[in-house]
């Protein structure tokens, strides 16, 4: 049986529900957090710079990530800049390309070599994750996202890409690799054992913590226990 004592990795809550993140931030075993613009929406969110304020008065001494929303590259700098003064805890999310598959390494060259720390998102294949790691290196502390789980959605095993991705990572101080994306519990366990130095997840992934370690004959029980309790609330009959 495995257990989370023995996780290495950085357990980071993606999301955008403020009564989520307040519990998260409560869970000694989160080290950090993630946003981005399709959950804010999918949590009603209006305003963005008011959220993030009020995320921050509470999220203080953990990293957090927030999204530019620009597609265009010198709109993304301003962005940028402005969310990188909201707090020193802050990253700021670049997506490795805009909407018409241009790069972004420019961009996150000038940031990073800027002082901006910077979380490079929706990164899918080993180029991107050099180009990003190539514009990172050498400026200010950086997370690369590699969407493990969307990579693993096409049928492809996100493993051996993601322990390729760290040997691109790892020579450079201050760089982290990041396991986006999760759609199991196990996706955490693979990617401490790859060596991912945070692996961020909703709050459907993270709250089966609680079973890990549990043991498989009493998991099979309590599985039978629901079946049967389901059945006989529901009233079925022959």
């Amino acid at each position: 049986m495995r257990s989370i004592a023995e996780l290495k990795i950085k357990l980071f809550a993606d999301g955008a529900d403020k009564a989520q993140i307040l519990q998260a931030k409560a869970n000694p075993l989160i080290k950090g957090f993630t946003t981005n613009p399709t959950l804010m929406r999918a949590a009603g969110v209006t305003d963005y710079e008011a959220f993030a304020h009020e995320i921050l008065a509470v999220v203080t001494d953990k990293p957090i990530s927030f999204e530019v929303f620009a597609d265009e590259f010198a709109e993304m700098e301003r962005q940028a800049h402005r969310i990188a003064g909201w707090a020193e805890n802050v990253y700021v999310k670049i997506p490795i390309t805009n909407t018409r598959r241009e790069s972004s390494a420019d961009l996150i060259r000038r940031l990073a070599h800027s002082g901006v720390k910077l979380n490079v998102t929706a990164i899918l294949s080993l180029k991107q994750v050099c180009d990003a790691a190539a514009a990172l290196a050498g400026g200010a502390p950086s997370v690369v996202s590699v969407f493990a789980g969307r990579i693993a959605d096409t049928g492809i095993d996100p493993v051996p890409l993601m322990a390729e991705a760290m040997k691109l990572v790892s020579p450079h101080p201050g760089m982290e690799l990041l396991w986006a994306s999760p759609r199991e519990l196990l996706n955490i366990f693979q990617a401490n054992d790859v060596g991912c130095h945070i692996i961020t997840a909703t709050d459907s992934v993270l709250s089966k913590l609680k079973v890990v370690g549990r043991d498989l004959d009493d998991y099979s029980l309590e599985t039978v226990q629901m079946f049967y309790n389901d059945a006989t609330h529901s009233g079925y009959r022959f």
